[in-house]
């Protein structure tokens, strides 16, 4: 956290001590984690989740033996 931010908040540090800072780091880190998926995901670089692809195929595969069974 630069100086100047802390400036603005001196509550922070002071009366939370080394556990603010660990835990102003994991809010930095995470929020840095959500950026670069952004930017990750506006560059077209996103990835389906392998769940939601096998959720998929058991629903086309559930249709069509829905399908072949009630109309069979």
């Amino acid at each position: 956290m630069n100086t100047s931010e802390s400036a603005g908040r001196p509550d922070r540090e002071t009366s939370s001590g080394r556990d603010g800072a660990e835990k102003l780091n994991w809010i930095d880190r995470r929020r840095e984690k959500i950026r670069a998926e952004i930017e990750r995901n506006r560059r077209g670089d996103y990835t389906v989740p392998t769940w939601v692809l096998a959720a998929a195929l058991a629903l086309i595969v559930g249709g069509w033996l829905a399908l072949i069974l009630l109309l069979g």
